[in-house]
């Protein structure tokens, strides 16, 4: 396993016990208002409001580091005999 892999594996083990701690410690629920889309005032617990927005930016981010997957294959030059 290279580093690189490694200290992405730490990064993403830390957000998913901090995520995990939010959804433990805030068990209260919060109103969430978005007018231009939502008629009703959605009333849910913080935990699960936490959750949603991990949720959103996780796939927000994968969709935005998904590279171009038509690459064209350039064709090298032969090697002189």
């Amino acid at each position: 396993m290279n580093a690189m892999m490694f200290l992405k594996m730490l990064f993403v083990t830390a957000i998913f016990l901090i995520l995990v701690l939010l959804g433990l410690n805030n068990r209260t629920p919060v109103d969430f208002n978005l007018s231009p889309i939502l008629t009703e005032v959605v009333n849910q617990p913080a935990a699960l409001m936490y959750f949603g927005f991990f949720a959103v930016g996780l796939l927000t981010g994968a969709v935005l580091s998904m590279g171009n997957t038509s690459r064209k294959n350039t064709a090298k030059p032969g090697k002189p005999a």
